[in-house]
């Protein structure tokens, strides 16, 4: 039964590497969509891909959880439009005119928002090596925003992708507040499915509104092949491998895979998309990695009650 456990526990730290890989696939997706597949019906097809998927594999859950979803339906609405449309759609919106090091980068600030969020609306305390965490993830947020450029600020020309993508980690912070805010019965995967299920509700009249403009994309095959590679890899795939390993090894272990993902998407941005890597990057990812790990590992309370919805649905 020992041996068991062990081999169990090889093999969950094994396939845990694999998780920032899978998530990294996202942002290559969000690189290669743009001209082929608009941003909404990207979003569209990928989260209503994996609600189907989703809803056959907890359809009995659901079921009998449906006087709970009809009570609090607006929730999942809400919780669907923050993890969904605007940390979907809107980070592919962002990936038209910025770089997947640059989402990586300040997407992986998210935890320093959700500690911060924490502190004011759940009434966590945070520590002096936390706060120092704080200041530098911004500054690091900021350093990759501004491309390094801090003495001439008022000549940057600031990209909209970025901002989308600050929306976007603002969002999530929300997004995963919220389910520590709004308690569920609902076990982890049907949670998500309900989740999916209402962010697809709200992407359905964009992508409509999307697809009826003059300039629209039709769908085509290799859009097509986009959305099921975005709904299987780094969703369906990556939150299985995670939640499964977390079940292994715990919450604080797997945790340690968030530093993993500037990494793999400084490799896929050079190595697959030839993006040019700039010092402000290296600089950015000094500031933040370290930030985050001061937010996330100084504090008990950040790391077991907030890892888990940071990593398994953000991108």
């Amino acid at each position: 039964m020992h041996d068991s456990a062990q081999k169990q526990a090889r093999r969950a730290l094994a396939l845990l590497w694999l998780v920032p890989a899978l998530w990294t696939v996202n942002y290559i997706v969000a690189r290669k969509a743009p001209g082929v597949i608009g941003p909404y019906l990207l979003a569209f097809g990928r989260w209503g891909l994996a609600a189907l998927l989703l809803l056959m594999l907890t359809r009995s859950e659901l079921w009998r959880q449906r006087e709970h979803i009809a009570k609090v339906w607006w929730q999942y609405l809400v919780l669907g439009t923050l993890g969904m449309v605007i940390c979907g759609a809107w980070v592919y919106q962002g990936a038209r005119s910025t770089g997947a090091m640059n989402i990586a980068l300040i997407y992986s600030a998210s935890p320093v928002l959700i500690g911060l969020g924490a502190v004011v609306w759940l009434g966590e305390r945070l520590s002096l090596r936390q706060g120092l965490g704080v200041l530098l993830a911004i500054a690091g947020v900021v350093h990759v925003v501004v491309k390094g450029q801090w003495t001439a600020l008022a000549g940057v020309q600031f990209s909209a992708g970025d901002l989308w993508i600050v929306a976007a980690t603002v969002s999530w912070a929300g997004y995963a507040l919220l389910q520590k805010q709004w308690p569920s019965p609902l076990g982890a995967t049907a949670r998500l499915a309900a989740i999916c299920i209402g962010g697809t509700l709200v992407l359905l009249p964009l992508t409509v509104w999307e697809m009826s403009r003059p300039e629209a994309l039709p769908l085509s095959g290799y859009g097509l092949l986009l959305i099921v590679v975005a709904a299987i890899v780094p969703g369906l795939g990556a939150y299985w491998i995670y939640g499964w390993a977390q079940k292994i090894l715990g919450a604080s272990r797997v945790a340690v895979s968030l530093y993993l993902g500037p990494l793999y998407a400084g490799l896929a941005a050079w190595g697959v998309l030839g993006e040019p890597l700039g010092w402000h990057h290296a600089v950015g990812a000094a500031l933040i990695l370290p930030g985050v790990f001061f937010v996330t590992g100084a504090g008990k309370g950040l790391t077991k009650k907030h890892s888990r919805p940071i990593l398994t649905e953000g991108t």
